[in-house]
């Protein structure tokens, strides 16, 4: 599938620091593996309703991560997939009496649009369910011929669906990712699409890897019947067949540690693909709205189109993003917001002064701070520092207001510095 236009990333000025990354599986910050292709997987979007700022903390997380790593001087093999084919998809494009692949497009395309106006850079393969069918089949195959999956059988399945399901501890280490306990494993199964209480399974923690056919589903061709893939197989499929096993970066919301990345890493380890499925698992908090859970149901999604629509700055949205760390649970707004505005008002003043403080010291500082498990938040503050020695003011509370009107000023080398490191380190643009 297409991906998106994205910026040119220019180097910066000094020396980049080695990436450390909080490691979910073993609940330590270790060093991202260097040397070689850097491959990064991140889960996309099921395409239905997109882009809230939970979706956009993601995305920017690790494009911040991505951005290091080239400044590091790394090559990124850096893959995401998009759900376009799943049951919420299904149900809102039936509410809405449209028809679903028609809906998917839209979202998809409405995401890419999201995605330039924050200024991700776009992943290298960017890949569809739809496309990654034969890709599912072929490892829904090596899982039943090795006994790691089981097929029901009519007698087993009272509803008549041969599904085919995984045997959750065919990898002989189920539950390193997550190091989640079973009643919490059982809980969050249930409540983030598994289906626990289905008949006919062995274990109630065995999950689904293909769906039998349904009237009104679509469905593929599979030599033990047609149906369409499970959840997590397809990125299991999608990141083994792009990135090899033992890569380095599996990636998304602190919501997909289990069932959905756990049960990636052991689809791909039970079917052969050698070795452990990633080397770091890096998750991100999720994020409410005046201190609120922010989900669908309660209505109070933020939209990063509905703030663009507003004139909201697309760089105030990152910088506000910045604000919490982003293995944090932390919440959205309007005085962030305008805190962000604030930041970014004072940094275009210092970048636009006659006299700006040097800025190589500062960036350094920069670079220290989102090598350490991308301290956003001590980032912010040694460029907040920077600025307000530059322009003279004591807080975050604006800078010159004629660098914020758009108008081409001439910078100083210290100036046009500390611009390209915002630019290409954090994405910011100023």
């Amino acid at each position: 599938m297409r991906s998106w236009t994205g910026p040119a990333v220019a180097p910066v000025a000094g020396s980049a620091q080695p990436l450390r990354l909080h490691d979910t599986s073993t609940q330590v910050v270790r060093p991202v593996p260097r040397g070689g292709t850097v491959g990064l997987y991140v889960c996309g979007i099921t395409p239905y309703d997109t882009t809230h700022l939970g979706h956009a903390a993601t995305y920017v997380t690790f494009d911040l991560i991505n951005r290091l790593l080239l400044d590091a001087g790394e090559q990124v093999h850096y893959v995401q997939n998009i759900t376009d084919v799943d049951d919420p998809l299904f149900e809102r494009a039936a509410r809405d009496g449209v028809d679903w692949r028609e809906l998917g497009t839209a979202e998809v395309a409405s995401f890419r649009k999201d995605m330039e106006a924050l200024s991700i850079l776009p992943p290298r393969d960017y890949v569809g369910a739809i496309e990654s069918v034969d890709e599912v089949v072929e490892m829904v195959g090596q899982l039943l011929e090795n006994g790691s999956a089981y097929q029901l059988t009519e007698h087993d399945s009272p509803d008549g669906y041969e599904d085919v399901y995984f045997r959750h501890d065919a990898s002989g280490n189920f539950g390193y990712e997550s190091n989640y306990p079973v009643d919490v494993m059982n809980e969050f199964f249930a409540e983030r699409g598994g289906d626990p209480d289905r008949e006919g399974k062995r274990h109630p923690l065995d999950a689904l890897v293909w769906r039998a056919a349904r009237p009104g589903e679509p469905s593929w061709h599979a030599p033990w019947g047609d149906g369409r893939p499970g959840w997590h197989i397809e990125c299991s499929a999608i990141a083994r067949n792009r990135l090899g096993m033992g890569f380095a970066i599996q990636g998304g919301g602190d919501d997909l540690i289990f069932p959905h990345h756990e049960f990636s890493a052991a689809h791909a380890e039970a079917a052969g693909g050698g070795g452990r499925f990633a080397q770091l698992y890096v998750h991100t908090g999720m994020i409410g709205l005046d201190g609120v859970k922010m989900s669908k149901s309660l209505g109070n999604l933020v939209r990063v189109r509905e703030l663009v629509a507003e004139g909201i700055d697309p760089a105030a949205i990152r910088v506000g993003l910045y604000v919490g760390h982003y293995r944090s649970a932390r919440s959205w707004s309007a005085e962030i917001l305008e805190e962000a505005q604030a930041r970014l008002a004072l940094w275009r003043g210092a970048i636009s002064a006659a006299e700006p403080a040097p800025a190589a010291p500062a960036i350094e500082l920069v670079r220290a701070a989102l090598a350490d498990d991308l301290d956003t938040p001590t980032a912010l503050r040694h460029v907040d520092a920077w600025a307000r020695v530059t322009n003279g003011v004591d807080s975050v509370t604006g800078g010159d207001d004629a660098a914020g009107t758009g108008r081409a000023v001439p910078r100083t080398e210290d100036g046009a510095e500390m611009a390209s490191a915002l630019i290409n380190l954090m994405g910011v643009g100023v």
